[in-house]
């Protein structure tokens, strides 16, 4: 850790323990005010003390209310100037201007920076009048109430800033987690309609099949027609549920897609592509992939195109991928590796998308960096 990551570091760790702890802090700037002022008691007794009990307390409330406390302390430097008691309101009065500053309001800081400098003036020219360097010790006084208003500012626009850092965090968070669910959201319809087309596909080739066996069983004057046209009938109940609840999906494309899903044999047409966009790709299979079922190819081909999409905006120059699918005991296993040595891709939306679609089938997705590399692998369950 760097120097300055260090102090950085120690910085935080402190501010947690003054939020904790802020007793211990302010115990920190008393102890020296009261051995300071112990000179003042052995002298005069009964003025100090009672000076000392009353200063003491605002330390203490001064982050609560910081005018008040610093009205208090005014208060009594006022008065132990006049008895000449001599124990440190002065130096309080300094702690105090600068809670106000960090703290109070801007009007409250107007009224304390004026009460300060006529207590500090006051203290130099009345109530122990300073004989040498008179210019010197007011311009010190001056600086010094200056130093404890700037400081107090600084203070207050480090927390005011370190706030909005934090608030815009939390907003930052917040958003990355409703475009998180939107994406899922879209993809689930995006999928909801895919399954609504190879389903639809299904009942209709099921609907037909028992009108054409309902046909020639009563041209037959067979007893299977009835139970042929009840199969029949049921089909098309159970399609017109579908599209009535699937179809509703429909209603928010412009442009409905007429043609088939895309499966296994249409990644010959969509890696030739992806070699013409910059990224050389080499492609491998093994066991028998044509045997899948429809939804299950679907969900292949669209965790291909998503991981390619994904290799060819992080990847970098010259970063070639490696596709491999593998179908045996009734799984299929996608990898997608490239060796790009771009910037780490953080997790997308298109992650989001193939747990989704391998969620359907039982599948598993595991994606991150291999060697110099990014690696989605990926094992699907071919459905009983």
């Amino acid at each position: 850790m760097s120097t300055q990551g260090w102090l950085v570091d120690r910085q935080t760790r402190l501010r947690a323990f003054d939020r904790r702890q802020p007793w211990v802090m302010d115990t920190l700037v008393a102890v020296p005010i009261v051995i300071f002022s112990i000179p003042s008691l052995i002298e005069k007794p009964v003025p100090a003390t009672i000076a000392t009990l009353v200063l003491l307390p605002p330390l203490y409330w001064r982050r609560r209310y910081p005018f008040r406390m610093f009205l208090v302390t005014a208060a009594t430097d006022l008065v132990q100037g006049i008895l000449n008691a001599g124990v440190g309101a002065g130096v309080i009065l300094l702690v105090m201007l600068f809670g106000v500053a960090s703290r109070g309001a801007w009007r409250s800081l107007a009224w304390a920076s004026g009460i300060t400098a006529a207590l500090l003036f006051a203290q130099i020219y009345l109530f122990g009048p300073v004989t040498e360097n008179l210019a010197l010790t007011s311009f010190l006084a001056l600086g010094m109430s200056v130093a404890a208003v700037a400081s107090g500012v600084a203070v207050r626009t480090r927390r005011a800033y370190l706030m909005a850092l934090e608030d815009r965090a939390t907003r930052l968070e917040v958003e990355r987690d409703q475009r998180d669910r939107l994406a899922v959201a879209d993809e689930r319809a995006r999928v909801a309609r895919e399954m609504h087309d190879i389903v639809g596909h299904h009942v209709s080739v099921i609907v037909g099949l028992a009108d054409g066996g309902t046909a020639l069983a009563t041209s037959r004057d067979e007893q299977t027609a009835e139970p042929l046209r009840l199969i029949g009938e049921t089909g098309r109940q159970a399609l017109a549920e579908l599209r009535r609840v699937l179809g509703v999906l429909r209603e928010e494309d412009a442009d409905p897609q007429l043609s088939p899903q895309p499966g296994i044999d249409d990644l010959d047409r969509l890696l030739p592509s992806v070699r013409a966009a910059g990224l050389p790709v080499t492609y491998s299979t093994s066991g028998d992939l044509h045997t899948l079922g429809r939804g299950v190819q679907l969900a292949v081909y669209r965790i291909v195109q998503e991981a390619l999409t994904n290799t060819l905006k992080h990847a970098g120059r010259g970063a070639a991928a490696d596709v491999t699918l593998a179908a045996s005991d009734g799984q299929v296993r996608v990898r997608v590796r490239d060796n790009g040595r771009g910037e780490p891709a953080a997790p997308s939306h298109g992650l989001l998308g193939m747990r989704e679609r391998a969620a359907m089938y039982g599948g598993v997705v595991t994606a991150g960096p291999a060697g110099s590399g990014w690696l989605v692998d990926v094992v699907l369950k071919e459905p009983a």
